[in-house]
């Protein structure tokens, strides 16, 4: 489920709402990992969590991070996929671009077209061995995103003009087929969206001054909760209940002229791009956690070449086997979100800060760190049980 589909389910003021909570709670539960980083003496989110549960927590913590980033690397793969050579959602078809450009062939089939970008533009970059090295894709994924959202306004703007649009939903909408529990489905699409937390460290490390890591953090915050609002709204406007869980498949519509055409291709190669851009990132982590449990006792990985680069590609290998047979996999999506996300998040934040091993949380602290794993637990709960529950019915 996409953040455009999220919103069709909630309602413009519930969605809003909660990317609001949601981008404040992550900045209090990054606040935490860095006060704790700082007052001990490891330089890992695994590492924070060995000194306040030993053991068992840092093995919780790289579980959680190889679920997350390897679900989202291979949603990743399967959006691209989607883009460049199409996908039969529920049996409609929708043509890919190099489809629509040079016909069905084999060599833009989905299988192809994936393994040609994973070979020859993701290898190389997920072959970096720091992660300031990946500084300027990151800048242009930045700005390919800033692109996709600021085409998709100018769209739906446009549409709104012509009296093409469908007026978003203030408040949610539930149906003889749908339940108040549905709801809950939206919040691990959402958290998901906002967990970086793994991220935080090694980039962190890594800056001239790594204080300004918060600073930093609380930009990238404004800037994705505003991007994400934006998609959602301009987004259901363009397509209103049609709005599939990838967004990027509604894109292949025949808007009815050659601008149309062109503006819906770039639309949909530049968030594709984007993707490609923000792989490594998340590959970096994964594949520094996966190292870091395997073999907790071994030199650093970037200085053990073999080790490295047999890592980074049975990584890609995984992701790009399971992308090619698992087509569709959101209600993994969100399973994800409702699990392994959601614990790097809020749940094992608001753990260190109530287990407090240096003695530096405040009453506030520890009030807001039990709110955080309550909520994130109850709503987790009710997401996986609705979902179980709708897939079986």
């Amino acid at each position: 489920m996409s953040i455009p589909a999220t919103l069709k389910v909630l309602g413009v003021i519930p969605a809003f709402m909660l990317i609001v909570i949601i981008a404040w709670l992550a900045d209090i539960s990054v606040e935490f990992l860095m006060r704790y980083t700082h007052a001990g003496k490891s330089t890992t989110y695994a590492g924070v969590m060995k000194e306040s549960f030993g053991r068992i927590g840092s093995v919780l913590v790289q579980l959680c991070v190889i679920t997350n980033n390897l679900g989202c690397l291979i949603i990743y793969l399967i959006i691209i996929g989607d883009v460049l050579s199409g996908n039969q959602p529920e049996g409609s078809v929708h043509l890919g671009v190099l489809q629509e450009w040079f016909g069905i062939h084999w060599w833009n089939s989905r299988a192809f077209s994936i393994l040609f970008i994973v070979a020859f533009v993701m290898l190389p970059l997920v072959s970096f061995r720091r992660v300031d090295a990946l500084r300027f894709s990151s800048a242009l994924a930045v700005f390919l995103a800033v692109l996709f959202v600021s085409i998709s306004s100018v769209m739906a703007i446009d549409a709104l003009i012509e009296g093409k649009t469908e007026t978003p939903r203030l408040l949610p909408y539930l149906d003889s087929n749908a339940s108040f529990f549905d709801l809950f489905t939206a919040v691990p699409v959402i958290v998901t969206a906002f967990t970086f937390h793994f991220n935080v460290h090694p980039i962190g490390l890594e800056m001239d001054k790594p204080s300004d890591m918060m600073k930093a953090v609380r930009i990238s915050l404004i800037l994705c909760g505003t991007i994400y609002f934006t998609v959602g709204i301009f987004g259901y406007l363009l397509f209103g209940e049609s709005i599939m869980p990838d967004i990027l498949v509604n894109f292949d519509q025949n808007s009815g002229s050659a601008l149309g055409s062109l503006l819906n291709d770039v639309v949909r190669l530049s968030y594709a791009l984007h993707l490609v851009l923000v792989f490594p990132l998340l590959n970096f982590s994964l594949r520094a956690n996966i190292d870091e449990f395997l073999f907790p006792s071994r030199p650093i990985l970037a200085k053990d070449n073999t080790r490295f680069m047999s890592l980074t590609l049975i990584l890609l290998g995984i992701c790009y086997l399971a992308a090619i047979a698992i087509p569709n996999i959101w209600y993994f999506f969100e399973f994800m979100g409702s699990t392994s996300a959601v614990s790097l998040a809020f749940v094992f934040p608001g753990a260190i800060a109530l287990r407090d091993v240096h003695g530096i949380s405040t009453s506030r602290d520890r009030i807001v760190s039990a709110v955080m794993i309550i909520l994130a637990a109850v709503t987790s709960v009710i997401a996986i049980s609705s979902n179980i529950y709708s897939f079986f019915t």
